[in-house]
């Protein structure tokens, strides 16, 4: 019989909770409390701005009276996720990236090129969008055969620092931003295909990955590349040609690079799949007095409504040998075990022969 597993008092937490303050949750209104709410309502934004409590579920599972400023919003429809120990692992694949990518630009630019990896993180693509300034020269592209539309944004200041380099200057930065032509795009292009060239060779586990690029745009405003609150990988990168740094950053959605991600831990997953089926999940003891009921059947005999009308005492019904020693044991109305039938101390039984999974 299968075991049902233990309760335990661990696991995964429903909600978790923030180191200050709570997030709080959309659940049935239990009576005389106060509604619980996925996202703060206006209600909750009043009671903010007035300083006052409110009513959120922790945890642990319990509701607690927390000050209205101190819960934070949670948009339950994001997309993807990556818990701490993949982030780390993305981190430190591409670490190894910038520090390849670091020596190939100072050699392109023949100057020190200093990089450093700032931040991974994931971010809704609306909320991307939104932070970043006007004007900025962003870089669509693919990366083939990963589908969906990538994003490199490179700073204006920066991007003119390299056009200054490539033209024989020293690379020098201009005091403020502004838009790109045509010419300082096709060099800031270069730089663009030996960032993206250096990534996808750092992923040698997908030995077909080439990128291309695909258009410019210099307004966030206008880009359409994904739907709103598409879950996106933001790389962010600070280097450049002496100080101060700028950001660059390299943007995927997290649907594109899924795939990549699956092969950073394919052995760590392959084992814990193993170790799960190894140990077997644990035996409550409170079923072992629970009383199931037991069925054995088979098929394999049809007879007309006319000949079960005329069976009398006396008469023999002939079996097909084979499925009558392939007998189904329903636990509970449910298949689990087949086996043959025969006697055990005068009462008829059934020998077991194989599990039945589904």
């Amino acid at each position: 019989m299968n075991p049902f597993p233990e309760p335990s008092d661990g696991g995964i937490p429903f909600l978790s909770e923030p180191a200050e303050g709570g997030i709080s949750h959309t659940g049935e209104q239990a009576p005389g409390e106060a509604p619980l709410h996925a996202e703060p309502p206006k209600d909750a934004e009043a009671a903010a701005s007035a300083g006052k409590d409110i009513v959120v579920l922790t945890a642990k599972g319990g509701r607690e009276q927390r000050p209205a400023a101190s819960v934070r919003s949670h948009d339950f429809r994001q997309s993807g996720f990556l818990p701490p120990s993949e982030l780390r692992t993305i981190r430190l694949r591409h670490e190894q990236f910038i520090r390849a990518l670091a020596a190939r630009v100072a050699i392109f630019v023949r100057l020190e090129f200093p990089l450093q990896l700032a931040k991974v993180q994931l971010v809704g693509y609306q909320k991307f969008i939104e932070s970043l300034p006007s004007p900025t020269h962003i870089t669509l592209f693919r990366a083939e055969p990963l589908r969906g539309v990538g994003l490199l944004v490179i700073p204006p200041k920066l991007g003119l620092s390299l056009v200054d380099r490539l033209l024989g200057g020293a690379g020098q930065k201009p005091e403020a931003d502004r838009e790109l032509s045509e010419i300082e795009i096709a060099l800031i292009d270069q730089f663009a295909n030996l960032l993206l060239g250096e990534w996808c060779n750092h992923w040698p586990e997908m030995k077909e990955l080439r990128a291309s690029l695909v258009g410019h745009e210099n307004n966030s405003r206008f880009l359409q590349t994904a739907p709103p609150d598409t879950a996106m990988l933001i790389l962010r990168i600070d280097g450049g040609i002496g100080e101060p740094t700028e950001p660059i950053q390299l943007v995927f959605p997290y649907a594109t690079v899924e795939p990549l991600m699956r092969l950073l831990t394919p052995t760590h997953r392959e084992n814990d799949a193993v170790t799960a089926r190894a140990t077997g999940p644990n035996w409550n003891a409170q079923f072992d007095e629970m009383k199931v009921p037991v069925q054995a059947e088979w098929h394999g005999l049809t007879i007309s409504a006319g000949e079960i009308a005329r069976l009398k005492a006396g008469d023999v019904v002939l079996l097909d040998s084979q499925c009558a020693a392939q007998v189904q044991l329903r636990l509970n109305k449910v298949p689990r075990f087949s086996g043959r039938p025969g006697t055990s101390g005068g009462r008829w039984a059934v020998q077991l022969t194989s599990s039945i999974t589904k």
